[in-house]
């Protein structure tokens, strides 16, 4: 399988990498089919020159693109990557569909019907979430009452045991 990948060249400590086209098995800085672009992450912005035909042949010849160079591409325009999962937050996602929402329909188009059932199953989950807790602290309760009061019965058997053995020690 071919990948679109970076081949670091450059001095130590001084990173600048080549944009390749090479077979997956290769190593990070081994043999490569095309040279189709430069990165320079040193300057400010980061340079980065591509040959955007190229890569559009080789993406749709099936190359994958590395993570790094799928950003890369993105940022060009050659390549519109979709979210992965590890890349996107909680917060981001739930403000993502709002802002991309259309405009509501007028009131004289029926709602779906899915948008409808969809509160429904909304509500009986936090319903069932909130039973569970309730059930979960009354346990907490009673599991620490138990100790509690046969901490009290034991020490108020002792307690009597002390002060009959007084009492007869006295008599």
């Amino acid at each position: 399988m071919l990948r679109i990948r970076l081949r670091r060249v450059g001095k130590k400590g001084h990173p600048s990498y080549r944009i390749v086209v090479a077979d997956s098995r290769a190593p990070r800085d081994g043999a490569y089919v095309e040279w189709i672009g430069n990165y320079d992450p040193m300057t400010e912005p980061p340079a980065v020159t591509i040959k955007a035909d190229r890569a559009q042949a080789w993406l749709s010849q099936g190359a994958q693109p590395s993570d790094a160079v799928a950003r890369i591409l993105d940022w060009n325009g050659i390549l519109t990557r979709t979210p992965t999962q590890r890349n996107v937050n909680s917060k981001t996602a739930e403000e993502a569909p709002a802002e991309a929402a259309p405009a509501p329909a007028p009131a004289a188009a029926a709602p779906a019907p899915e948008a409808e059932e969809t509160p429904a199953v909304a509500e009986e989950t936090v319903a069932q979430v909130v039973a569970e807790e309730a059930a979960e602290e009354v346990v907490a309760e009673e599991a620490s009452e138990e100790p509690t009061n046969k901490e009290e019965s034991g020490d108020s058997a002792g307690e009597d045991a002390e002060e009959a053995s007084e009492e007869a020690s006295s008599e």
